[in-house]
């Protein structure tokens, strides 16, 4: 089992044919759903899945968390958008990556994150801080 941190093939066929609204006040609904190491994760990942998904714990529950998007802009011929960090408190957590989904458009991948190994919370806050919102950095980049 391997997670590979892709931007979704599916996901870029979509934005041509039938698009996903990042604007943050009255776009889409994304989320983060965090994955064990078990999980099998990547740019062939279509849709959300719970297969391998971790189990609930603290305020983490099965799906994910609901993500704050900010409205998608441009840097030089770059196109951007970036989402802002997201907590779950009091939670026992240990997990290898995650998937960004669209539930307004039947629950379909957008972006698979790897951690690069482990990371554990233990009844207490487990944080996924998004990169900065440029160009070079931020988490789903169009060039």
């Amino acid at each position: 089992m391997a997670i590979t941190q892709a931007v979704c093939t599916s996901f870029k066929q979509e934005i041509l044919v039938e698009g996903h609204d990042f604007t943050a006040t009255t776009g889409d609904t994304f989320k983060i759903a965090l994955y064990s190491s078990s999980a099998s994760l990547g740019a062939s990942t279509t849709a959300y899945s719970s297969t391998n998904e971790v189990s609930n714990s603290g305020t983490y529950t099965a799906g994910g968390g609901a993500l704050t998007s900010v409205t998608p802009t441009t840097s030089g011929t770059t196109a951007l958008c970036d989402f802002s960090d997201i907590s779950f408190t009091s939670a026992t957590i240990t997990a290898r990556g995650a998937l960004i989904y669209n539930t307004s458009a039947s629950n379909k991948a957008v972006v698979v994150l790897d951690f690069g190994g482990d990371k554990t919370s233990t009844s207490g806050t487990f944080t996924i801080s998004f990169p900065a919102a440029d160009a070079s950095n931020a988490i789903l980049r169009l060039a």
